[in-house]
């Protein structure tokens, strides 16, 4: 039987040492600029950034922790230092419809000046409006309008009671008005007294009376006439006396805004509204409260509202200090985040609100630049993600309050007109959510026209090193640390390649280097280190497994004691020891796990025991199939399969997917239809195809590293091993025990591309080689494997016949 390959120890992992860096610490370095190993997100990113047409918005696309928001971040930073300031926006009165208060755009630092020029000129309206209409020329003009009007109501109240006189009746006035009282032998009559008169006095009465209110109508209509036009007089003095006091000053603030069309007619408006209102200019005098008003505040009168409140400026956004455009990042998009909010007050129950109360959202914030948010963040916050695609597709920021859409508050709302948005978004997530948004709304690929593809591993070469090595660098200066020496450098890389899982790659997920970095240099400080070393990092690293291996213990002390049976010496028929992985989300360990397998004479083929107790993933499942593949196509092409068989992974409670065990469970099977017992300080993984082929698998070194764990606790014999797929040679990145008892001969690793290869591990025996007319040797396991199927068909054919 040919001797199986064994990896040598410098097959295990790809050491870094220091020779292969140039420099002795950090500190002979310069920080890194830029992101490492992302050559192809880089440019899809820039290219996305150039683009400014409609719908070249980004997606971020990776998994967590390779410095997408990061580098997002800056290249959307450098891009925007070279783009012009956006506008300032502000909301004013509308003089038309006071719900719709209109938005006005400046350019930058206008805003500003604009809302504290319209301050200054109320004020100054103020002040100017009370000297001229406290002057004494206004009020002798006024008096003297006012005279003239006197005396034509004088004359015409003197005609009125000249009617009434004519036809006995005398003139009356009160505050309530103008009535008649009859006169009879020259003495005004009183309603008691007009009892007592005659009929025919009484219908001479009634008579007068109608010719008197006839003709005292039409001088009543006069009368009201003159009033009309007396106010129309003293209006018209008003306009010409206020339009004098405050109009080289509206003129000059216009002059500065002779660009912007939308202020000169919204100060033409403000102009006309304070000359149409100019009493609001003027205190009234305070009347005094009743007592009932006094003990009710709700009773009282109010405070006097600020009358020219509707004269402000709302600026809403001031770039007055903004260099480039501006770049905004949110965790934290919720809907009046995004597109901004108008406030309430609570007077007494009753929501109040105004223009002023109009607040800005990141959309405003983020108008003319970039916005970058998280996809999870967009989708977990209500409204926010058609918000988003409303303002892409829309190109304009319209604040639509979402409470009385879904009538959650009863109170008069505003409807500020819409800005224009020229916002290019950057969404940051993983391939999940970019696949969940392409696949449930059919307009997102318009939207999102750039997807930038952030990868999770990079290759390992000079190149790579000499950044990592920068961005270590660059950890130090950012955090004030030590500096770390080469060795530590290589640890940190050898590390990059354990947790990529791959010897000739490096992982892209810089936030656990730094995890890393920032407690080595902990550790360092703690012990008054000049630099941290590479003792630091495996410090490091050993300290945080053993934080997160409470799990692991847990199932150690049950395999120390014999509560999960794991035998890791002699040999058994029908069982062997496969190897899982549990990932625990931050830690991932590997766990060996006994699998058994049981073969009788029946039809019911490859019966997976986790599938019937549900435990099973799909993928399990398939692999399941794929044996009964291969046992048909090697042993039943001269009569079919007369066979039962049940696999299962004994003290197993949790369920168990994955193919990985494939290649495991046919062994056991073919070991029990052999009757040739396994060794069991092998464990073995692989996945297997119908053509006996063994596939790579994943986790690979957390594999080897349980089944060397548990050997080593129970005592190294100097035969126990491990066998895997040769296609995962690459993969392996073992900790530097298990090199060393490979190096020492007391732990082996086998690399194999064949079921064949395994059986000879495993049973000692060969497998066997069909000869010229399709039969295995005797004493082959394939040839008794055949033999004792052959006998099952038959046994199974008699009983038919039978």
């Amino acid at each position: 039987m040919e001797k199986s390959r064994e990896l040598s120890y410098t097959e295990l992992k790809n050491s870094c040492t220091p020779k292969d860096l140039a420099f002795n610490t950090t500190e002979e370095l310069k920080p890194l600029v830029g992101i490492i190993g992302q050559e192809r997100a880089v440019r899809a990113l820039d290219f996305g950034l150039a683009v400014k047409i409609k719908g070249y918005n980004i997606y971020m696309a990776g998994p967590s922790g390779t410095g997408k928001t990061t580098y997002a971040k800056t290249s959307a930073e450098r891009i925007a230092a070279t783009e012009p300031v956006p506008l300032d926006w502000c909301y004013v009165y509308n003089f038309q419809n006071p719900r719709s208060p209109l938005a006005i755009g400046l350019a930058a630092g206008l805003g500003r000046q604009f809302r504290d020029d319209m301050s200054e000129l109320v004020q100054l309206i103020q002040e100017e409006l009370q000297k001229a209409f406290r002057t004494d020329d206004y009020e002798q003009q006024k008096s003297e309008l006012l005279r003239s009007v006197d005396a034509k109501r004088d004359k015409l109240m003197e005609k009125m009671s000249k009617v009434a006189e004519n036809h006995d009746f005398q003139v009356k006035t009160t505050n309530s008005g103008i009535y008649f009282m009859p006169v009879v032998e020259g003495k005004p009559v009183g309603e008691e007294e007009y009892d007592d008169l005659t009929e025919e006095c009484k219908s001479e009465i009634e008579r007068n009376s109608q010719i008197v209110q006839e003709k005292a109508g039409l001088i009543m209509r006069e009368i009201r006439d003159l009033d009309k036009e007396s106010k129309k007089k003293v209006e018209n003095l008003d306009y010409k006396i206020g339009m004098f006091a405050i109009g080289d000053h509206v003129a000059e603030v216009q002059e500065r805004y002779q660009e912007y069309e939308k202020v000169i007619a919204y100060i033409n408006a403000v102009k006309e509204d304070v000359l149409d209102n100019i009493s609001q200019f003027f205190e009234d005098e305070d009347e005094g409260e009743d007592s009932l008003s006094a003990l009710l505040p709700m009773l009282s009168k109010k405070q006097p509202e600020d009358e020219t409140q509707k004269y402000k400026v709302n600026l809403i956004i001031d770039n007055s200090e903004t260099k480039g455009a501006p770049v905004v990042t949110t965790f934290n998009p919720t809907y009046y985040n995004l597109v901004g909010e108008v406030e309430y007050d609570n007077e007494y129950g009753n929501l109040t609100t105004d223009f002023m109360k109009i607040k800005s959202g990141l959309f405003h914030q983020a108008n003319g630049g970039y916005l970058i948010v998280q996809a999870q963040d967009i989708l977990s916050c209500p409204q926010a993600w058609e918000s988003l695609r409303r303002v892409i597709k829309t190109k304009e920021i319209n604040m639509d309050a979402v409470r009385e859409q879904i009538g959650t508050v009863v109170a008069p709302s505003l409807k500020p007109e819409p800005i224009p948005a020229n916002i290019k978004v950057i969404m940051i997530g993983s391939n999940y959510y970019y696949d969940v948004l392409s696949q449930y709304d059919e307009e997102f690929d318009k939207l999102f026209k750039i997807k930038a593809d952030f990868d999770y591993e990079m290759p390992r070469d000079s190149v790579n090193m000499g950044k990592l090595a920068q961005f270590i660098k660059g950890f130090v200066e950012n955090e004030k640390t030590l500096d770390f020496d080469v060795s530590a450098v290589c640890a940190v890389i050898e590390y990059s390649s354990r947790i990529a899982e791959r010897q000739n790659k490096l992982s892209t997920r810089f936030n656990h280097l730094a995890e890393i970095l920032g407690e080595a240099a902990t550790w360092a400080k703690m012990e008054d280190a000049k630099a941290v070393t590479a003792k630091h990092i495996q410090k490091t690293i050993y300290e945080k497994e053993q934080r997160l291996r409470l799990y692991e213990e847990k199932l150690e002390e049950m395999l120390d004691e014999d509560v999960i049976m794991i035998d890791v010496e002699g040999k058994e028929i029908g069982q062997i020891n496969g190897l899982a992985v549990l990932d625990m989300g931050s830690y991932a360990f590997g766990n060996p796990t006994r699998i058994t397998a049981t073969t009788y004479i029946g039809k019911s083929g490859i019966v997976n025991i986790e599938k019937e107790a549900r435990m099973s993933g799909q993928t399990h499942d398939k692999g399941v199939q794929i044996i009964t593949g291969y046992l048909g196509q090697t042993y039943a092409q001269k009569f079919p399969l007369s066979l039962s068989c049940r696999v299962c992974f004994e003290q197993n409670y949790n369920g168990i997917d994955g193919d990985s065990a494939s290649s495991t469970e046919l062994y056991c099977i073919l070991s029990s239809l052999a009757e040739l017992p396994i060794r069991q300080d092998l464990a073995v993984t692989g996945s297997v195809n119908q053509k006996g082929e063994i596939q790579a698998i994943g986790g690979v070194t957390w594999k080897i590293e349980g089944f060397f764990d548990l050997c080593k606790k129970r005592g190294l014999t100097g035969k126990q091993g491990v066998i895997i797929p040769v296609s995962n040679i690459r993969d392996l990145v073992l900790k530097d025990e298990v090199v060393e008892a490979v190096k020492q001969g007391q732990f082996h690793i086998y690399p194999i591309s064949t079921i064949d290869e395994g059986i000879s591990l495993l049973m000692e025996q060969e497998a066997g080689k069909k000869d010229e007319n399709g039969m295995f040797p005797a004493e082959s396991v394939h040839g008794k494997v055949w033999k004792k199927l052959k006998s099952f068909h038959d046994f199974a054919d008699n009983s038919e016949e039978a």
